[in-house]
């Protein structure tokens, strides 16, 4: 329960970083959920190309890879969802 725990936490501090270095202005729920979900790509990406095992815990190496995770995503959701932003 405590990984879990760890990782959405890690998740909302990478989403915060990514949103920051990406310059997006999402809201605040949207910026937590994609970096949760970006830590979930970052884990798997450094378990499948870095051989990395299971890292866990909020150390150094988990705010990394969850922080690439989450520039992946939200980059991704800008190209996607970007422009409908401002149309009404």
């Amino acid at each position: 329960m405590t990984g879990i725990i760890a990782w959405i936490v890690v998740g909302a501090i990478a989403g915060f970083i990514a949103t920051f270095i990406l310059g997006d202005r999402g809201g605040i729920m949207l910026t937590i959920i994609l970096g949760i979900v970006g830590a979930v790509v970052g884990g798997w990406l450094a378990g499948m190309f870095l051989n990395l095992k299971d890292p866990t815990g909020i150390n150094v190496e988990t705010i990394v890879v969850s922080v690439v995770g989450a520039l992946i995503v939200v980059f991704v959701w800008n190209l996607l969802f970007g422009g409908r932003r401002g149309a009404v």
